[in-house]
Protein backbone atom coordinates (compact mmCIF):
# COMPACT_ATOMS: atom_id res chain seq x y z
CA UNK A 1 0.00 0.00 0.00
CA UNK A 2 0.99 3.47 -1.37
CA UNK A 3 1.80 6.02 1.76
CA UNK A 4 0.82 9.62 1.04
CA UNK A 5 2.12 12.97 3.34
CA UNK A 6 -0.25 14.66 4.72
CA UNK A 7 -0.74 18.12 6.42
CA UNK A 8 -3.06 18.71 9.07
CA UNK A 9 -4.61 22.09 9.57
CA UNK A 10 -2.20 22.83 12.63
CA UNK A 11 0.78 21.97 10.28
CA UNK A 12 2.65 24.81 8.29
CA UNK A 13 3.24 24.27 4.89
CA UNK A 14 6.52 24.17 3.84
CA UNK A 15 7.82 27.33 1.55
CA UNK A 16 8.98 26.39 -0.96
CA UNK A 17 12.06 28.16 -2.31
CA UNK A 18 12.57 30.96 -4.51
CA UNK A 19 13.47 29.93 -8.18
CA UNK A 20 17.34 30.91 -9.20
CA UNK A 21 18.15 31.16 -12.91
CA UNK A 22 21.89 31.70 -13.91
CA UNK A 23 22.26 34.25 -17.02
CA UNK A 24 25.53 33.31 -18.91
CA UNK A 25 26.36 29.85 -19.97
CA UNK A 26 29.89 30.08 -20.35
CA UNK A 27 32.77 28.97 -17.77
CA UNK A 28 31.78 31.51 -15.66
CA UNK A 29 27.83 30.65 -15.37
CA UNK A 30 29.08 27.07 -14.48
CA UNK A 31 31.50 28.09 -11.57
CA UNK A 32 28.73 29.94 -10.61
CA UNK A 33 26.11 27.25 -10.70
CA UNK A 34 28.92 25.27 -8.29
CA UNK A 35 28.63 27.94 -5.77
CA UNK A 36 24.47 28.22 -5.82
CA UNK A 37 24.98 23.69 -5.01
CA UNK A 38 27.53 24.52 -2.63
CA UNK A 39 25.11 27.28 -0.82
CA UNK A 40 22.42 25.34 -1.10
CA UNK A 41 24.46 21.96 0.78
CA UNK A 42 25.15 24.56 3.48
CA UNK A 43 21.28 25.76 3.40
CA UNK A 44 18.82 25.24 1.24
CA UNK A 45 18.33 28.55 -0.61
CA UNK A 46 17.15 28.18 -3.73
CA UNK A 47 15.85 26.28 -6.44
CA UNK A 48 17.97 26.36 -9.61
CA UNK A 49 15.99 26.20 -12.89
CA UNK A 50 18.39 26.50 -15.96
CA UNK A 51 20.80 28.78 -17.37
CA UNK A 52 19.57 31.92 -20.06
CA UNK A 53 22.43 33.50 -22.61
CA UNK A 54 21.60 35.41 -25.52
CA UNK A 55 24.42 33.29 -27.26
CA UNK A 56 22.62 29.66 -27.82
CA UNK A 57 25.65 27.35 -25.93
CA UNK A 58 26.64 24.53 -28.29
CA UNK A 59 25.40 22.05 -25.22
CA UNK A 60 21.33 22.27 -23.82
CA UNK A 61 22.04 20.41 -20.86
CA UNK A 62 24.61 22.22 -18.42
CA UNK A 63 25.74 20.01 -15.44
CA UNK A 64 21.85 19.09 -15.00
CA UNK A 65 20.28 22.27 -15.90
CA UNK A 66 18.57 23.54 -18.88
CA UNK A 67 19.57 26.38 -21.61
CA UNK A 68 15.71 28.14 -21.22
CA UNK A 69 16.42 30.62 -23.70
CA UNK A 70 17.41 34.05 -24.26
CA UNK A 71 17.01 37.88 -22.81
CA UNK A 72 13.34 38.30 -24.53
CA UNK A 73 12.24 34.64 -22.81
CA UNK A 74 13.36 35.81 -19.61
CA UNK A 75 11.60 38.96 -19.97
CA UNK A 76 8.90 36.45 -20.60
CA UNK A 77 9.07 34.91 -17.57
CA UNK A 78 5.44 34.06 -15.78
CA UNK A 79 7.02 33.52 -12.30
CA UNK A 80 8.76 35.28 -9.80
CA UNK A 81 12.04 34.58 -10.47
CA UNK A 82 15.75 35.71 -8.82
CA UNK A 83 18.59 36.15 -11.71
CA UNK A 84 22.39 35.73 -10.99
CA UNK A 85 24.28 37.52 -13.78
CA UNK A 86 27.04 35.17 -14.73
CA UNK A 87 29.62 37.58 -17.03
CA UNK A 88 32.61 38.86 -16.01
CA UNK A 89 32.80 41.91 -18.45
CA UNK A 90 31.21 44.74 -16.09
CA UNK A 91 30.26 46.46 -19.03
CA UNK A 92 28.41 43.79 -20.34
CA UNK A 93 26.76 42.88 -17.14
CA UNK A 94 25.31 46.65 -17.00
CA UNK A 95 23.90 46.20 -20.53
CA UNK A 96 22.39 42.54 -19.14
CA UNK A 97 21.02 44.50 -16.53
CA UNK A 98 19.39 47.17 -18.60
CA UNK A 99 17.80 44.87 -20.81
CA UNK A 100 15.88 42.89 -17.85
CA UNK A 101 12.83 44.43 -17.62
CA UNK A 102 10.32 42.19 -16.24
CA UNK A 103 8.29 42.95 -12.86
CA UNK A 104 9.00 39.28 -11.93
CA UNK A 105 12.66 39.62 -11.73
CA UNK A 106 14.76 39.90 -8.64
CA UNK A 107 18.44 40.23 -8.81
CA UNK A 108 20.13 37.38 -6.13
CA UNK A 109 23.61 38.02 -4.35
CA UNK A 110 25.12 34.60 -3.90
CA UNK A 111 28.38 34.51 -1.18
CA UNK A 112 29.93 31.35 -0.68
CA UNK A 113 29.34 29.85 2.99
CA UNK A 114 32.86 30.11 3.90
CA UNK A 115 33.25 33.75 3.25
CA UNK A 116 33.07 35.66 6.83
CA UNK A 117 30.48 38.73 6.27
CA UNK A 118 29.24 39.11 10.25
CA UNK A 119 27.67 42.15 11.47
CA UNK A 120 30.55 43.42 13.25
CA UNK A 121 32.59 43.77 9.86
CA UNK A 122 30.12 46.36 8.54
CA UNK A 123 30.22 45.67 4.75
CA UNK A 124 27.50 46.62 2.89
CA UNK A 125 27.29 44.58 -0.37
CA UNK A 126 24.46 45.69 -2.80
CA UNK A 127 21.99 43.11 -4.74
CA UNK A 128 23.67 41.01 -7.84
CA UNK A 129 26.48 40.78 -6.45
CA UNK A 130 29.08 36.68 -6.88
CA UNK A 131 31.60 36.75 -4.05
CA UNK A 132 33.37 33.18 -4.84
CA UNK A 133 35.24 30.83 -2.47
CA UNK A 134 38.49 31.73 -1.26
CA UNK A 135 37.39 35.74 -0.26
CA UNK A 136 38.73 38.17 2.45
CA UNK A 137 36.79 40.84 3.40
CA UNK A 138 37.74 42.81 5.90
CA UNK A 139 35.94 45.90 7.83
CA UNK A 140 34.08 48.91 6.52
CA UNK A 141 33.71 47.90 2.97
CA UNK A 142 31.37 48.98 0.58
CA UNK A 143 30.49 46.79 -2.88
CA UNK A 144 28.29 48.45 -5.28
CA UNK A 145 25.24 46.62 -7.28
CA UNK A 146 26.45 43.46 -9.19
CA UNK A 147 30.09 43.56 -8.13
CA UNK A 148 31.80 40.35 -9.12
CA UNK A 149 34.38 39.15 -6.42
CA UNK A 150 36.28 36.19 -8.26
CA UNK A 151 37.85 33.05 -6.49
CA UNK A 152 40.23 34.32 -3.76
CA UNK A 153 40.23 37.94 -3.77
CA UNK A 154 41.06 39.90 -0.63
CA UNK A 155 39.53 43.58 -0.01
CA UNK A 156 41.09 45.50 3.19
CA UNK A 157 39.36 48.04 5.31
CA UNK A 158 37.54 50.90 3.90
CA UNK A 159 37.89 49.84 0.44
CA UNK A 160 34.64 51.19 -1.69
CA UNK A 161 33.98 49.27 -4.86
CA UNK A 162 31.23 50.63 -7.08
CA UNK A 163 28.77 49.16 -9.18
CA UNK A 164 29.70 46.98 -11.84
CA UNK A 165 33.35 46.07 -10.53
CA UNK A 166 34.95 43.00 -11.72
CA UNK A 167 37.73 40.89 -10.02
CA UNK A 168 39.30 37.79 -11.31
CA UNK A 169 40.57 35.20 -9.37
CA UNK A 170 43.10 36.36 -6.66
CA UNK A 171 43.13 40.29 -7.27
CA UNK A 172 43.93 42.47 -4.02
CA UNK A 173 42.54 45.51 -3.22
CA UNK A 174 44.31 47.61 -0.47
CA UNK A 175 42.53 49.72 2.71
CA UNK A 176 40.57 52.82 1.55
CA UNK A 177 41.38 52.27 -2.07
CA UNK A 178 38.44 53.25 -3.83
CA UNK A 179 37.16 51.31 -7.65
CA UNK A 180 34.89 53.38 -9.71
CA UNK A 181 32.18 52.09 -11.84
CA UNK A 182 33.19 48.95 -14.12
CA UNK A 183 36.76 48.13 -13.38
CA UNK A 184 38.53 45.19 -14.14
CA UNK A 185 41.40 44.10 -12.16
CA UNK A 186 43.12 41.18 -13.88
CA UNK A 187 43.85 37.53 -12.19
CA UNK A 188 46.66 38.97 -9.32
CA UNK A 189 46.26 42.52 -9.74
CA UNK A 190 46.75 44.92 -6.98
CA UNK A 191 45.84 48.24 -5.74
CA UNK A 192 47.51 49.30 -3.04
CA UNK A 193 46.55 51.30 0.14
CA UNK A 194 44.59 54.59 -0.51
CA UNK A 195 44.48 54.18 -4.67
CA UNK A 196 41.69 55.43 -6.90
CA UNK A 197 41.02 53.56 -10.22
CA UNK A 198 38.61 55.83 -12.75
CA UNK A 199 35.41 54.31 -13.95
CA UNK A 200 35.88 51.45 -16.58
CA UNK A 201 39.44 51.34 -16.36
CA UNK A 202 41.58 47.88 -16.63
CA UNK A 203 44.14 47.14 -14.63
CA UNK A 204 46.08 44.15 -16.41
CA UNK A 205 46.91 40.69 -14.48
CA UNK A 206 49.47 40.37 -12.45
CA UNK A 207 49.51 44.61 -12.48
CA UNK A 208 50.25 46.79 -9.32
CA UNK A 209 48.79 50.16 -9.01
CA UNK A 210 50.56 52.10 -6.62
CA UNK A 211 49.34 55.48 -7.58
CA UNK A 212 45.54 57.13 -8.76
CA UNK A 213 44.65 55.59 -12.55
CA UNK A 214 42.45 57.46 -14.80
CA UNK A 215 39.07 56.60 -16.01
CA UNK A 216 38.50 54.77 -19.59
CA UNK A 217 42.42 53.15 -19.72
CA UNK A 218 44.17 49.85 -19.53
CA UNK A 219 46.79 49.83 -17.48
CA UNK A 220 49.67 46.72 -16.45
CA UNK A 221 53.07 46.31 -15.30
CA UNK A 222 54.67 47.16 -11.91
CA UNK A 223 54.10 49.62 -11.20
CA UNK A 224 51.28 49.76 -13.62
CA UNK A 225 51.42 52.17 -16.23
CA UNK A 226 48.80 53.34 -18.98
CA UNK A 227 49.11 51.93 -22.17
CA UNK A 228 46.06 53.08 -23.81
CA UNK A 229 42.67 54.66 -23.81
CA UNK A 230 39.29 53.28 -24.15
CA UNK A 231 36.11 54.83 -24.23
Amino acid sequence: MTNFATHSASEPVPNPLPKLAIFGAGGLGREVLVLARQINEVRPTWELTGFYDDCRPTLTDLHGLPYLGDTAALNATTEALQVVIAVGNGRSRAAIVGQLTSPLLRFATLVHPAVSLQPYQHIQVGEGCIIGQGCILTTDIRLGRHVLLNLGCTIGHDAVLEDFCSLMPHANVGGEAYLETGVYLGTNATVINQVRIGARTIVGAGAVAVRDLPAGCTAVGVPATVIKTHA
